[in-house]
């Protein structure tokens, strides 16, 4: 499997609207939670990537709290 964003990956987490949709359409693994829209549009870097079940990519952002999938985030 090759992630979209490698550790060490440079991002920008979406913008806060985008969010908000894809935690009230995603009804599956890891939820984003309400803490998580507080870094709407902020810029970080992956620290470690990993695979649910499925194969979907999920992400750990530097500094920032939470599990994240690859449509919440943009390479810089």
């Amino acid at each position: 499997m090759n992630a979209e964003f490698p550790a060490g990956t440079k991002i920008r987490i979406a913008e806060r609207t985008l969010l908000v949709q894809f935690q009230k359409e995603w009804h599956l693994h890891n939820p984003l939670q309400d803490e998580q829209l507080n870094f709407a549009g902020q810029i970080t870097v992956v620290r470690d990537v990993g695979y649910y079940f499925g194969g979907d990519e999920l992400y750990w952002l530097e500094g920032i709290p939470g599990a994240w999938h690859e449509y919440c985030l943009s390479k810089i």
